[in-house]
């Protein structure tokens, strides 16, 4: 378990987790909708889109799963893996590395840094393994805000994809 800034508190995930993670996501989808994005992540709840609850499930069970928590409330979730999604058009990495699969957090509290600290996890887990290469993903529509996030968090954009008219940037920070 980990304590960070702003009383956030992260620990292990585990399949206990999964409804705090849907309701998550679910809540996300809703944000950004009001918001005017319907491109990232679409109009349908995660937890009514084919294979979303089967996915977290196995983000919980096979994966490397954390929860943010406030007062014990889960107000974020991190997924780490060896490498991103077989369904990304990605090149492997050439090189062990750590991957965020998921980094989702409770827009209710925003500001409170709990992204930031959950990527910070992601370093220290990434570190702990003996592995020198953090990367993730992420959608590269609108602004640009997202990949300013992870650039903000010492992420450095590598190359550009599209998935489908779905655009994608994957960052990568170094660790060691």
């Amino acid at each position: 378990m980990n304590d960070t800034a702003h009383g956030i508190r992260i620990r292990p995930g585990s399949p206990a987790d999964v409804p705090a993670v849907l309701d998550l996501l679910d809540s996300a989808v809703v944000w950004m909708n009001e918001r005017g994005n319907t491109e990232q992540w679409g109009t349908t709840p995660y937890s009514q889109k084919p294979g979303g609850v089967e996915r977290v499930e196995r983000y919980t069970t096979e994966y490397a799963p954390y929860i943010a928590e406030l007062d014990a409330t889960p107000v974020g979730a991190l997924v780490l893996h060896t490498g991103p999604s077989p369904q990304m058009p990605l090149a492997p990495a050439g090189e062990a590395e750590r991957y965020v699969r998921l980094l989702v957090s409770d827009r209710r509290h925003a500001g409170r840094g709990i992204g930031a600290a959950l990527l910070a996890h992601a370093v220290e887990e990434t570190r702990r393994a003996g592995v020198d290469l953090l990367r993730v993903d992420c959608w590269a529509g609108g602004g640009g805000e997202l990949v300013a996030f992870y650039e903000r968090n010492g992420f450095t954009p590598t190359n550009r994809f599209l998935l489908g008219a779905w655009p994608g940037q994957v960052l990568a920070r170094r660790v060691g």
